[in-house]
């Protein structure tokens, strides 16, 4: 094939009929060109209003040798076509399957990794399949009404499922083509393939995630739910079965080995773990509010007036600063075109997070405000001491707001002055069941307001509006990452022999793709059979 290197579209360019777009760009006649695929595809709006696609195109022709030369495209080169990517390899030689405990990213590829090596895997996850969580998160929104089996953080999918679903990564993995291959295969769009910034929205995750649990069942596997991981059966030390907690009572599950793909927000799990001599460590996290601005607000900031709406797509942002006293402030899962959510999972404590649709089309963006937080702030040693501040935190936004999940706010202006707010500006708040003013003070600890007034400022210098007075700030955005790492070895197991911690809940992680993958690499480690 022949690869067209930085290709310079503007914004209204038609994508439907990509071997017109080749033929244009190439110079060949459309019918020399067998077929043409997208291989990346960002947006540029460094230079407003200048504002441009950047691509590469993978062409096929008739003759790629005379082709090849004919092309008038100076931006060109050959290459072969990239072999698809492999799947973990290997034999499963025990009796007993092997147990995956938790059905986020992390878990179900594993399970879906073990199944395909023919390990006839167990997969629990302790809350609802992914028809039933979103209808009791549905409830939630509407009613304030908590389900501790179904809500944001608990049930097939993880977290990630009521997320904008951003397979965006920082790593560097051959598996993160299997993870969005499979990710397409199992109905995401295919843009995720080529978008810079790839996402697959809300209201599309929930039939992806389904649509897994299908290939883990057809490969062998069991999928079991409302199973939560209660207490560890040991054998001199070493794992001998699960003990599970199931709407019938409690039951037992074999094992020699076990996935440990928790996410970060189990935190009754990881205090069993820790009783049962888990070694496990602090680890910084990030703490803060969410801030809602209008959308089309970020689009001129972002595009310039000329392209300030469609066709583009909703403009997004990323944002940091560095303040004197060393503290770091960013911008963490911006969601253009969303919703501030209710995330909590645990009663009587108020958690927030971000959302979108697919078509990002809401009047709001939002993105996680945040603070670094450092162990030296957890308030203690003990290994989940940074688990037990993010609970003090969300109980203190529960009592202030009300008692009724309701999420305190307070207006951006209002906060620099340090004073209540008393009525919204042009910016409604997105968050259901509902909201209650309040100052932000009243659930987040000191250092982290004071990080916040100071950053606010200095981030309205860098996008212009961010800082606006009626700016909303919702809270708390407590659960950026985990505040704890499961210790593993350099083949994956924890200190227990049989466990293998994985994903963003054991401190692996930073979001659905390098979950995905850590699941990836820890059923590869498994199947070695060390």
């Amino acid at each position: 094939m022949i690869l067209l290197r930085d290709v310079k579209l503007p914004p209204d360019t038609d994508f439907s009929d990509l071997t017109a777009l080749a033929a244009r760009v190439s110079g060949l006649p459309a019918g020399r060109i067998r077929a043409c695929r997208l291989v990346k595809r960002s947006v540029d709006a460094r230079k407003k209003p200048d504002v441009m696609w950047v691509c590469t195109l993978a062409v096929e022709t008739v003759d790629p040798a005379a082709d090849g030369k004919a092309i008038t495209y100076k931006k060109k080169e050959f290459a072969d076509a990239p072999a698809p990517p492999a799947w973990p390899a290997g034999v499963w030689r025990e009796s007993l399957p092997p147990v995956v405990v938790g059905g986020g990213p992390a878990g179900l590829f594993a399970a879906l990794a073990l199944a395909r090596a023919g390990a006839r895997p167990v997969l629990i996850e302790r809350g609802l399949p992914v028809e039933a969580r979103t209808r009791a998160v549905d409830r939630f929104w509407r009613e304030g009404i908590f389900s501790p089996a179904g809500n944001v953080q608990f049930g097939e999918g993880g977290a990630g499922t009521f997320s904008d679903g951003k397979l965006n990564t920082g790593i560097k993995d051959p598996f993160c083509r299997l993870v969005l291959e499979t990710f397409v295969r199992c109905g995401a769009p295919e843009s995720i393939l080529y978008d810079a910034r790839p996402h697959v929205g809300t209201d599309r995750l929930a039939t992806v995630v389904a649509a897994m649990r299908a290939a883990i069942q057809k490969s062998g596997g069991q999928v079991l739910f409302e199973h939560q991981l209660v207490d560890l059966q040991l054998d001199n030390g070493r794992l001998a079965g699960l003990v599970v907690q199931t709407p019938a009572g409690r039951r037992e599950i074999p094992c020699r080995r076990a996935v440990l793909a928790l996410g970060h927000s189990a935190r009754d799990t990881l205090r069993m773990l820790y009783d049962r001599g888990l070694a496990m460590a602090q680890k910084p996290f990030a703490m803060g509010v969410r801030i809602e601005h209008p959308q089309s607000m970020i689009n001129r900031s972002q595009y310039g007036d000329r392209w300030g709406a469609p066709p583009l797509p909703a403009a997004e942002y990323k944002l940091s600063v560095h303040l004197p006293d060393g503290r770091g402030v960013y911008t963490f899962c911006m969601c253009p075109g969303g919703r501030v959510v209710a995330a909590s999972s645990q009663a009587g404590g108020v958690c927030t997070n971000g959302m979108s649709y697919h078509a990002r089309a809401g009047q709001n963006a939002n993105s996680g405000l945040l603070v670094g937080v450092n162990p030296a702030d957890f308030g203690g040693d003990h290994p989940l001491a940074g688990v037990m501040l993010q609970e003090r935190v969300e109980q203190a936004a529960f009592a202030a707001a009300g008692a009724n999940y309701f999420a305190p706010v307070q207006l951006a202006g209002d906060f620099l002055r340090d004073q209540p707010s008393s009525a919204f500006g042009d910016v409604a708040p997105t968050y259901q069941p509902g909201v209650t003013f309040c100052r932000t003070e009243d659930y987040l600890p000191a250092f982290i307001t004071r990080s916040l007034r100071a950053a606010l400022p200095l981030l309205g210098q860098k996008l212009k509006g961010f800082d606006r007075p009626d700016a909303i700030l919702c809270g708390p955005e407590a659960r950026s990452s985990s505040p704890v790492r499961l210790l593993r070895d350099d083949r994956g197991r924890a200190n227990v022999p049989g466990l293998y911690p994985c994903g963003e809940g054991a401190g692996y992680a930073g979001g659905i793709t390098s979950a995905a993958v850590d699941g990836l690499r820890t059923a590869q480690k498994m199947l070695a059979n060390d």
